[in-house]
């Protein structure tokens, strides 16, 4: 029981790097896409235009920065991210529910 435990550990490690990951480059490439309207300048640390006054912070309005910045939201907390508590306690469940019924009728 404890290898499959640490089987399941490991693909949650494999989960959380594979949003991670696709976050970053995600985030990065919606950045690189950017296009700004006149007067503004991408700040990639607020993700918005900017024309140097707080104020004034817009999000980019090209399709490109659009879709990307749309799949870094389904990639995260509002998405698939979002989901990862209720997969770990269906697998753990599974898992404790598959060794009570492989015991057939031995007892503890």
């Amino acid at each position: 029981m404890f290898n499959n435990l640490s089987n399941l550990g490991y693909g949650l490690v494999t989960f959380a790097i594979i949003i991670g990951v696709g976050s970053i480059v995600l985030v990065k490439f919606g950045g690189s896409l950017a296009e700004c309207g006149t007067g503004f300048t991408y700040n990639a640390t607020l993700d918005t235009c900017s024309n140097g006054t707080t104020i004034d912070n817009v999000d980019p309005t090209n399709a490109g920065w659009v879709n990307t910045n749309y799949l870094t939201g389904q990639l995260g907390s509002s998405g698939l991210a979002g989901w990862t508590p209720a997969i770990i306690a269906l697998s753990v469940g599974m898992l404790f529910l598959g060794v009570f019924m492989t015991r057939g009728g031995r007892k503890i």
